[in-house]
């Protein structure tokens, strides 16, 4: 062991493991500044998730392997947008008719869920209005499912086979947020 720093907290070890002085913490926002944002962020981090924020302000984790977003928009009622967006790949029938009319099948179908499709990505996504005593977790944790689900649904009806996700070959490849306005 090496010798107590001065001046430092007590029981502080010279020469103890050290972090890496570049890698600063990723504090959530202060309460004032993004509130909703800092409530996801606590959200995930308490399940467990490791969530970044990207360029566009968007609260990214990781689910399932899938990269999911979160947008968040404070107001007088607090929303945000849990999202995802695929890469369609080379088993899905290339006609854009078929693949925009199973997104509008989908749209009708499915609760809460809009389901795009644009320039060969499928984008999935769930609007949802947040209250101060709503339990984001589990309301976080429903909305990864159903989108997934969705984007299951979606890859099978538009003629994918039942494989899909980043381990099968061809199947939807999950792509970068941003530019998901509206």
């Amino acid at each position: 062991m090496g010798a107590v720093c001065r001046g430092g907290p007590e029981g502080a070890v010279y020469g103890g493991r050290m972090s890496d002085p570049t890698s600063l913490p990723s504090f959530p926002p202060p309460p004032d500044e993004h509130p909703l944002r800092g409530r996801v962020l606590d959200a995930l981090i308490d399940e467990g998730g490791q969530p970044v924020l990207d360029d566009d302000g968007d609260v990214v984790v990781v689910v399932n392997d899938q990269r999911m977003f979160v947008r968040c928009a404070d107001g007088q009622v607090p929303m945000m947008r849990v999202f995802g967006q695929w890469r369609i790949g080379d088993t899905v029938p290339a006609d854009p008719l078929t693949r925009l009319k199973v997104a509008g099948d989908l749209t009708t179908r499915m609760n809460l869920v809009k389901v795009a499709v644009h320039d060969d990505v499928l984008f999935v996504a769930i609007d949802v209005l947040v209250t101060p005593e709503m339990p984001l977790p589990a309301v976080l944790n429903s909305c990864f499912a159903a989108i997934l689900n969705s984007v299951r649904v979606w890859h099978e009806n538009a003629g994918g086979g039942g494989e899909c996700g980043p381990e099968s070959s061809g199947g939807p490849e999950n792509v970068g947020g941003g530019g998901s306005e509206g």
